[in-house]
């Protein structure tokens, strides 16, 4: 049996924290994960998935994660149901996340940004990588995430067969 989801898409709401009695940390948020296709109109459609994260990942979540963040989100597909205040029988079906990945910068939005964090490489400011503190010094050797290796600059690149990996 296999039951597995990846999903990538933003919060359409700031996540939601709470504990349960026992003290485990348990986060909700639901994220908005665009068709592949579009409309009759050519408007691309979304879906609205809700998503729940348990322990040290649903406090990440919480602490960094906000309306319009991109987030991927890998984990199970699961049923429950309850009974509502009105009595009546209520069903939810929801992805329990295993992981988290956190697509872009705390600060996310613009291009500045990226580049900010680009610059420092990946704990600079609004990072929920790290710390305020530059550590570009032991990123010798490593291409800038905004400096793309494989730009042509108007030469022909000569690849043979036996370059790839396959």
């Amino acid at each position: 049996m296999m039951n597995r989801v990846i999903l990538v898409g933003r919060l359409t709401k700031d996540p939601e924290l709470r504990y349960t009695p026992n003290g485990a940390a348990v986060a909700t948020f639901t994220l908005a994960v665009n068709r592949a296709f579009t409309n009759q109109q050519g408007e691309r459609e979304a879906d609205f998935i809700n998503c729940v994260v348990w322990r040290r990942p649903a406090e990440n979540v919480a602490n960094f994660l906000k309306k319009g963040s991109l987030a991927g989100v890998d984990g199970r597909l699961q049923s429950r149901s309850y009974e509502g205040q009105d009595g009546r029988r209520v069903y939810v079906t929801e992805v329990v996340a295993e992981s988290v990945q956190f697509l872009e910068p705390k600060s996310g939005g613009g291009d500045m940004q990226r580049n900010n964090f680009a610059n420092t490489g990946g704990s600079g400011q609004g990072s929920p990588f790290g710390d305020n503190q530059n550590r570009n010094s032991g990123n010798q050797g490593y291409t800038r995430v905004d400096n793309d290796p494989f730009a042509n600059n108007g030469e022909t690149i000569d690849i043979s067969d036996d370059d790839l990996p396959f």
